[in-house]
């Protein structure tokens, strides 16, 4: 090799405008043309046609970039000659521009209005004889592109004759560079080799995996070919077959039935497992004769198959701010649900793969537990299933039956995610309390693979006998009471629980979403009847005894009815319903709220119990008569309950002196215990205080104060113990005018749970001993 070439063959300036191209590494004697759209560019064109149309063209690194920085731009480039130049009618600019020489940029001048920098010419070693390796090296390369060539890649005819004639490795090179498609990196990697020979070898060795490529490619396009070749043959035999029936009138049905099937199957999208399966399945359904009886049991197989969503899903809406206004609109109040519910969205749209969790709801009838499903589901812009457990006692219902019975069918949780048509919606199961078990097996059992996260990806129905991926459906539970669910099942679920609703509650639900539904459904406008919020008061309290809101909608929709009759006697006057006109539409009240004790007295106490609909206040009464000393129990007690009057009397006993009790009384007098509405059956050990305090009430001759309710067990030592359900508690005693509630130390945790208008209507005092019970409930001193 000689020395450099001679700098005077091209005289490039100092200073050059310079243009970022991108998406392509322009290379010398390369003829190429660019549309330039950006201003810097247009500006750095217009200054170089103004003196000798010479300009840098660089590649820049990230193509995306609309604003380039010096920093984004390669170092290394072309001194290119702008030959012509066309202007747009959308502003750009054409322009063909042929490469001359390799420049290395050294610093940039100005960058406003245009990258103007100072260029050097890179000057590459000239090769002055060829060597046998030389010549070696560039025959290679012409042998390796017109195997390209022969493989179907196509180059411009005039490249293909300058390659014959050029004897300059490194200008082989550059060309080669210029015409096989490169990415920009690689292009950029070849341009900035000055050495010829070494960028031949780099040239060569690109070539030589192209080649391995494109056989690759040809080999895979063949046997495509090969495998539609096979296919279409078959198309062809079996069309002839079915002319060939045709002629001699025999066209069978069964084989156009075969070939919807298997369209259908090759459409829904089966994993590969359920694939074969179903394919082995329709083969034995072709060679076999119609009346055979296995012939429509098959057949009724492969159509669930065909209809179950395999691969089709809703896309979740994941806007946490439409989810809350979504949840605002069909629910009042329910915080902790919604934030819950939040929670799962604001996760799933951190994290694709999450396994959905199963929320079990757990209330009173009537609190919203079912349409909470609905909501979900329409938040999330998921499809909604419901299916009822109540009563379900076979195995079966859940799993399906084997497919070798007759009738067979998949179980309940299949059918549900075939009526749901896609694999990812919203399911309940509701009622999974009322979930029973006999000799057909326990269905609650055969919920624990469909309930768990970590298996149900492959949940297998007896009558499909296929993995199915249920990870992506969103189960929910709802139950009255969680004591009947087995342990193994409650483990798999998160539950979550709903309180009955309070009267202020009540009435903005009525407000809200009652009466404007009840309304509708009766064909009343707004201007046509209308309900004071004393009337809805009286229809809460004296029409209605529950947690929830269903008797409450019910009493609503018989007014509306009763107003909708007279619209249609002809009698147009809007109504007004008021507190006095509800006796009018309802008749006489149907509950009486429980008789509010008027004045304090001894020997009766205010307990506080929990009931499946909600909470209530109960009376202790004890009653002390001359005799010797025995206990009766009466009000439909419960083995618990009578204990726990045991234990009262027990420590009132033992403690009779520090009480200001006799402890001579005890032997001379007897007891009576009773409990009001005494035909309801009453158990549970949250009455021990009460219990306590009315005996100790009546042994004392100290009265309880009429203003104060009490819960909490009690042990024989005086200790008062945690109980369940105060929030519940805590509304019955709002609604009987309650202000001070005892209740254990150990349940101040649950205070935090009642809504902040409750605990401003009462005090609440925690007890741990039943001496701080008698202190705050009794009148007067031991």
């Amino acid at each position: 090799m000689d020395n450099p070439q001679d700098k005077s063959e091209l005289q490039i300036p100092e200073i050059l405008p310079l243009l970022p191209v991108r998406d392509v590494v322009i290379f010398p004697y390369m003829i190429i043309p660019l549309f330039v759209g950006r201003e810097k560019s247009i500006a750095a064109v217009d200054a170089a046609l103004a003196k000798d149309r010479l300009i840098f063209l660089a590649t820049q690194k990230e193509m995306a970039q609309e604003e380039p920085e010096p920093e984004d731009i390669y170092r290394v480039g072309t001194v290119a000659m702008i030959m012509r130049m066309l202007k747009l009618p959308d502003g750009r600019v054409k322009v063909l521009v042929q490469g001359l020489a390799k420049g290395r940029l050294l610093d940039f001048v100005a960058t406003e209005p245009y990258f103007s920098a100072r260029v050097e010419r890179s000057l590459e070693p000239r090769v002055t004889e060829l060597s046998l390796e030389t010549e070696a090296l560039m025959r290679t390369v012409r042998d390796q592109l017109a195997q390209l060539m022969n493989m179907g890649r196509s180059f411009p005819p005039e490249v293909l004759v300058v390659l014959e004639n050029i004897e300059d490795p490194g200008s082989l090179a550059d060309l080669v560079s210029s015409n096989i498609g490169l990415k920009v990196s690689q292009a950029q990697e070849l341009i900035e080799v000055l050495e010829p020979l070494e960028r031949l070898r780099r040239v060569k060795d690109i070539l030589a995996k192209e080649l391995e490529l494109m056989a690759v490619q040809n080999r895979i396009q063949s046997q495509a070919k090969e495998e539609m070749g096979k296919t279409q043959r078959e198309y062809f035999l079996r069309e002839q077959l079915r002319a060939i029936q045709s002629e001699l009138g025999e066209t069978d049905m069964r084989a156009e039935e075969v070939a919807e099937l298997r369209q259908k199957l090759e459409e829904a999208g089966l994993p590969e497992e359920a694939q074969a399966e179903a394919e082995k399945q329709l083969r034995r359904l072709e060679t076999m004769h119609p009346e055979a009886a296995e012939y429509s049991m098959l057949r009724t197989f492969l159509d669930w198959l065909v209809e179950l969503p395999w691969s089709k899903a809703t896309r979740d809406n994941l806007d946490l701010k439409k989810a809350r206004k979504v949840l605002d609109e069909d629910h009042f109040n329910l915080e902790k649900v919604k934030e819950r519910i939040l929670e799962f969205l604001a996760v799933r749209k951190l994290k694709k793969e999450l396994k959905g969790p199963v929320l079990c709801f757990v209330g009173p009838p009537g609190v919203g537990k079912t349409s909470l499903g609905k909501s979900i589901a329409r938040a999330l812009g998921r499809k909604f299933v419901r299916i009822s457990l109540g009563g379900v006692r076979d195995e079966a219902e859940i799993r399906g039956h084997r497919r070798t019975y007759v009738g067979a069918l998949p179980g309940r949780i299949i059918q549900g995610i075939k009526q749901a048509g896609t694999n990812n919606p919203v399911f309940m199961l509701d009622e999974l309390d009322k979930i029973g078990a006999d000799f057909r097996g326990d269905p609650s059992a055969a919920l624990l693979e469909l309930l768990d996260p970590e298996q149900n990806h492959a949940f297998s129905d007896h009558y499909i006998n296929l993995p199915f991926d249920l990870s992506n459906v969103l189960f929910i539970a709802t139950a009255n009471v969680m004591d009947p669910v087995p342990s193994a099942l409650k483990d798999r679920l998160e539950v979550i629980r709903l309180s009955g609703y309070s009267t202020e509650e009540k009435l903005s639900i009525a407000e809200r979403y009652l009466i404007p539904r009840q309304r509708e459904a009766n064909g009343l406008k707004q201007k046509d009847v209308r309900f004071s919020r004393n009337a809805l008061l009286k229809l809460i309290t004296e029409y209605t005894a529950e947690a929830g809101l269903r008797n409450l909608e019910r009493e609503l929709g018989s007014v509306c009815r009763k107003v909708a009759r007279r619209f249609a006697e002809g009698k147009k006057k809007p109504v007004q319903v008021t507190e006095t006109a509800v006796h009018r539409f309802l008749g006489p009240p149907r509950f009486l709220p429980e008789e509010e004790r008027s004045e304090s007295e001894a020997g009766v106490a205010t307990g506080l119990a929990w009931t499946e609909v909600g909470g209530e206040i109960l009376f202790v009464e004890v009653n002390t008569m001359k005799g010797k000393g025995s206990l009766t129990l009466t009000g439909h007690l419960g083995d618990v309950m009578k204990e726990s009057a045991q234990a009262a009397l027990s420590y009132a006993r033992a403690n009779a002196a520090e009480l200001g009790i006799d402890p001579e009384f005890f032997e001379k007098h007897d007891l009576h215990v009773h409990v009001p509405a005494g035909a309801i059956p009453k158990d549970g050990p949250s009455a021990g205080v009460t219990m306590a305090t009315a005996l100790i009430s009546a042994l004392s001759g100290r009265k309880v104060n009429n203003a104060v309710a009490m819960t909490g067990e009690i042990t024989l030592r005086g200790k008062v113990l945690p109980i369940g359900g105060l929030k519940e508690k805590v509304l019955a005693a709002v609604r009987h005018h309650i202000t001070t509630i005892i209740i254990p130390h150990r349940n101040e945790k649950d205070i935090e749970e009642i809504p902040a208008h409750l605990r401003k209507k009462v005090r609440f005092v925690l007890a741990r001993t039943m001496d701080e019970v008698l202190q705050a409930a009794l009148e007067g001193q031991a």
